[in-house]
C-alpha cells in the first residue's frame, strides 16, 4: 500500500501539526460520497450533526438525534476505510451527565465504528472530554459559533471580537486540550483570535470561518460542491456547481422519457 493511502489514526493528528501539515476535513453522510472523498485525498471526514440541516431541511442542527448520526456515520465508514472520521454528538446526548456522555459516546463508537467524536463546548464540558479519553473515546472539541447553542448566541453570527471574548475562548481551547481533546474546530472567529489560539496549542485547530491560521479546514461537503445554492456566508468557497449540473441532468432525463427516447434499444434487453 502506497504510503500516502495508508490507513490513518488520531495519532497522526498531533504529528501532522508539528510538522505544518495543513488537514482537509469536509463533512460526509453517506458511503457513496465517502468512497468519493476518500479517492481523493482527504484527511478527516465529519459525520456532523449539520446532516438536520442539510439533509433533512431543518433550521437548526437540534432535532438530529444518535440513532440517525449512528447510522450516517456507519455508512461513511463502509464508504471510508482508511481516512479519520469522527461523529458529531447531538444536543444533550453528553451534556446532561458524564456517565450518559460516556454510553451515548460509546454506542457511537461500537455501532458507526468511527475514530471519535466530536462535542461543542469549552472549560464547562473539559470533565467531559477528559472521562470520554479516560476510557479510550478520541475526543475533536469545537468553539467559536458553536451551533447547538444558537438561541443562546443570538444565530449564526462571529464568536470572540472583543477582547474578553477572545480570552475566554483562549481560556477554553486551552481546557479541551488539558482535557485530552485530540482537535480543536474554530467556527466563526476572528482570523487573528484563531492564529493565536492556532500557536498556543499543540492540538491541530481546525477552522470554518476561521481564517488561514488553523492547522486545517473542514466546509460542509454539499456547500462546497455547490449544491447548496441559497447558502453563501463569506467563509465558503464553493469548488463545484452541481446544483445546476443536477438540474440540466435531470431536465435531460425528463425529456427524454417523454419523448420516447430513452430507453433506447442499447438500454433494453432482447
Amino acid at each position: 500500500m502506497p504510503a500516502e493511502r495508508r490507513p490513518r489514526h488520531i495519532t497522526d493528528l498531533a504529528l501532522w501539526k508539528r510538522e505544518g501539515r495543513k488537514l482537509a476535513m469536509l463533512t460526509c453522510y453517506d458511503a457513496l460520497f465517502a468512497r468519493l472523498l476518500e479517492g481523493s485525498g482527504v484527511d478527516l471526514m465529519l459525520v456532523g450533526d449539520s446532516l438536520h440541516q442539510v439533509l433533512g431541511g431543518h433550521d437548526t442542527t437540534l432535532g438530529a438525534t444518535l440513532d440517525a448520526m449512528i447510522y450516517h456515520a456507519g455508512a461513511v465508514r463502509r464508504g471510508a476505510r482508511e481516512t479519520l472520521v469522527f461523529i458529531d454528538l447531538p444536543f444533550l446526548t453528553y451534556q446532561v451527565s458524564i456517565a450518559e456522555a460516556v454510553r451515548n459516546a460509546g454506542r457511537a463508537m461500537q455501532e458507526a465504528d468511527v475514530h471519535g467524536v466530536k462535542l461543542e463546548g469549552g472549560r464547562h464540558i473539559a470533565p467531559t472530554i477528559q472521562a470520554l479519553t479516560d476510557v479510550g473515546i478520541p475526543v475533536m472539541a469545537h468553539l467559536g459559533l458553536t451551533p447547538q447553542s444558537v438561541h443562546q448566541l443570538g444565530g449564526y453570527k462571529v464568536q470572540g471580537r472583543d477582547a474578553a471574548a477572545a480570552d475566554r475562548l483562549l481560556a477554553d481551547a486551552k481546557a479541551v486540550e488539558e482535557a485530552g481533546a485530540c482537535a480543536l474546530v474554530l467556527e466563526l472567529v476572528p482570523t487573528a483570535l484563531a492564529k493565536r489560539v492556532t500557536a498556543a496549542l499543540a492540538i491541530p485547530t481546525i477552522g470554518i470561518g476561521a481564517g488561514p491560521h488553523c492547522d486545517g479546514q473542514v466546509l460542509v461537503l454539499h456547500d462546497m460542491l455547490g449544491l447548496n445554492e441559497g447558502f453563501d456566508p463569506k467563509f465558503l468557497k464553493k469548488y463545484g456547481t452541481l446544483a445546476g449540473a443536477t438540474r440540466d441532468a435531470v431536465r435531460q432525463y425528463v425529456d427524454e422519457v417523454q419523448s420516447g427516447k430513452f430507453p433506447d434499444k442499447s438500454h433494453s434487453f432482447e
